[in-house]
């Protein structure tokens, strides 16, 4: 597993950080994609060290170019399956970063951890930097799990989490852009392959509900880690009187997502707190620069996303799917 040490550079962001790992060429001209092919087992052992890569400074400036690049570290680059936020097809396997509102503040979460398979890695490519803000912070989710009261952890394992979403035109996705067909049969054929129960409504929205663990261990390092989106989907995600606007006009039945314990009793608010607290104690951030690439493992490492202002173009491609959280 031998690296040419002449041609790159390593450094952290912050001394003493070791997420994310920042590799650079220290050779004008060398060709990242070239390298990378010549130094896939090392940049395997290094994410595994590190849970997260930054590769910056490398002249990439096509999407194209990162596409390629993603596809020599992970072959079986996915498309975006049981959406749960909007994004669009740039080209490809690449896809938009979440299209939220540059207001809003995206909380740390692991990629699709609330579905019943998810990517092993995913990629960042920074093609437009952000007037101001506009940051992909990232958290080592080991830490987060350690940051977590043992009881509290025991608790929400045991009892496992309901992920309950209404997907309805306006208000969040609709069922047809969630499952990528107009086809209801063919919804239910997933959600039946995929654990999870549905009920169609008379407007012809759609409810379904699934029940998901709230750990997962690493396939290759076998440490375990905080794996959910408990917080993000829960109705207190939202601004306050949003909440209650919604919960006033639709009914908590009928939120557009939301979390329960898996026997559908509601989680105590200071648990939610206490989850949040702990992803706020561990979360690392840093400015994009523009053609910065950032490679997560995803089972190591969550990600979110800060305000901005002015333009911002982040895109993504993720890969090597998993439905094996390795908890036996």
């Amino acid at each position: 597993m031998d690296v040419q040490k002449d041609q790159i550079k390593l450094s952290a962001l912050q001394p003493g950080q070791t997420l994310p790992l920042v590799v650079e060429p220290s050779e004008a001209g060398l060709d990242l994609l070239n390298w990378a092919k010549q130094n896939r087992a090392w940049l395997e052992q290094k994410l595994l060290e590190h849970g997260g890569i930054l590769f910056r400074n490398w002249n990439v400036t096509e999407i194209g170019k990162f596409e390629q690049f993603t596809e020599v570290l992970c072959p079986n680059l996915e498309g975006y399956t049981e959406r749960s936020t909007p994004r669009s097809e740039v080209q490809g396997k690449v896809y938009t970063s979440t299209s939220y509102p540059a207001d809003q503040f995206i909380p740390m979460h692991n990629e699709m951890s609330y579905a019943a398979a998810w990517p092993k890695k995913i990629f960042f490519y920074s093609v437009l930097v952000a007037e101001t803000g506009g940051e992909t912070p990232i958290a080592d989710s080991r830490e987060v799990l350690k940051k977590l009261d043992p009881e509290l952890v025991e608790r929400i394992a045991t009892r496992k989490i309901r992920y309950v979403r209404n997907h309805m035109e306006g208000l969040d996705l609709p069922w047809q852009e969630v499952f990528q067909t107009n086809d209801k049969a063919e919804v239910e054929a997933y959600c039946r392959a995929n654990g999870m129960t549905w009920d169609w409504k008379p407007d012809g929205s759609l409810r379904t509900t699934a029940v998901r663990d709230a750990l997962a261990k690493h396939p290759v390092t076998r440490e375990t880690v905080w794996f959910n989106q408990l917080h993000l989907f829960h109705v207190s995600n939202l601004p306050e009187e949003v909440q209650e606007a919604m919960v006033f006009a639709l009914g908590v039945e009928n939120l557009p997502r939301n979390t329960y314990y898996g026997d559908g009793t509601p989680f105590e608010p200071e648990t939610l707190a206490a989850i949040r607290q702990a992803f706020d104690e561990v979360t690392i951030s840093f400015p994009w620069e523009t053609g910065d690439i950032l490679m997560l493992d995803n089972y190591l490492v969550a990600h979110g996303r800060a305000p901005f202002t002015g333009k911002r173009q982040v895109v993504v491609t993720m890969g090597d799917v998993t439905s094996d959280r390795h908890l036996e």
